[in-house]
């Protein structure tokens, strides 16, 4: 896919060594074809390792995606220079008035708060509630995803006794819904997180449909109207040392805090981690671009 970014952004350079066909507006404005417009609302801390990580992620069909990225008004980055902001991203009253083929609503590292206890909660909220009628399908990711099952289907998290962190089977349910074609019965996926919503609350929401669940880390995939919300509650996009970084911050931290399972080789996290879980990531954000937003978007947004 021609990933279409404003020409300085940091993560486009990595991409092209990558391989990655990256395009910047100067070409995009001589092909005659509509691109899909996504937002990318960046709630991670390390805004450029996700832009990164989501980027390679929707690199992966030959639509050419137009990237906006989004941040909070409400709150202030300490991870994340204001100057980078300031020329790669825009707020919400900013793009409130337009419409998008899809939107990707990032984790953060804050589920051990109460939802109504972060910062910009109340704009969060604000943008689900927009999201209903001004974009196509909506993604959620890990935190994301549990807020939003929480602010539009009324589910609670709850705490687990230890962080939930590593590499976990999964094996795939109702194949039929084309989201998780081409998917192989059992798949890998990263999760890592504090909380989690229970699965039999998921189960009892009439609304939603289970796509992919781990009899270790619980349920991985939902989703809801027919792919219009698409809930995701690990992190698929995560590169090879995302696990070990966060590993690593909070063992300097103090943190007593259990390594990553299933991750590295040998449980000696000395070793190189094994990259186990890529072709499925690319496939789920290709079936998602493809069957939920090119396929259900009109041409006039």
């Amino acid at each position: 896919m021609p990933i279409k970014t404003q020409r300085e952004l940091p993560a486009k350079e990595i991409l092209k060594n990558e391989n990655i066909f990256v395009m910047d507006e100067d070409r995009a404005r001589h092909q005659d074809i509509r691109p899909i417009e996504i937002c990318i609302l960046n709630l991670m801390p390390l805004k450029e390792d996700t832009e990164l990580q989501l980027l390679r992620s929707m690199s992966n069909t030959p639509l050419q995606v137009n990237i906006t990225f989004l941040h909070m008004s409400s709150h202030v980055s300490n991870n994340t220079s204001t100057n980078h902001l300031n020329q790669f991203y825009t707020n919400f009253s900013q793009v409130k008035h337009l419409k998008f083929d899809g939107i990707v609503i990032t984790g953060a590292p804050i589920e051990q708060l109460e939802f109504t206890e972060v910062d910009y909660w109340k704009e969060l909220c604000e943008i689900m509630e927009w999201t209903k009628s001004n974009v196509t399908s909506s993604f959620h990711l890990c935190w994301g995803a549990q807020a939003a099952l929480y602010y539009h289907y009324g589910l609670e998290k709850r705490m687990l006794s230890k962080k939930l962190s590593g590499v976990f089977e999964h094996k795939v349910l109702n194949r039929k819904i084309p989201l998780v074609r081409g998917f192989d019965d059992v798949f890998k996926a990263p999760h890592s997180r504090h909380t989690e919503i229970l699965a039999q609350d998921i189960r009892n929401c009439k609304d939603l449909t289970i796509l992919a669940e781990s009899e270790e880390a619980g349920i991985f995939l939902a989703m809801a109207q027919e792919g219009k919300q698409i809930f995701v509650m690990g992190h698929p996009e995560y590169d090879r040392i995302t696990l070990h970084k966060e590993y690593i911050r909070d063992k300097e931290k103090g943190l007593n805090i259990e390594m990553p399972v299933n991750y590295y080789p040998d449980n000696d996290y000395t070793k190189r981690p094994l990259l186990q879980w890529r072709s499925h990531c690319n496939n789920l954000y290709t079936n998602w671009l493809n069957y939920y937003v090119y396929q259900e978007t009109p041409y006039e947004l």
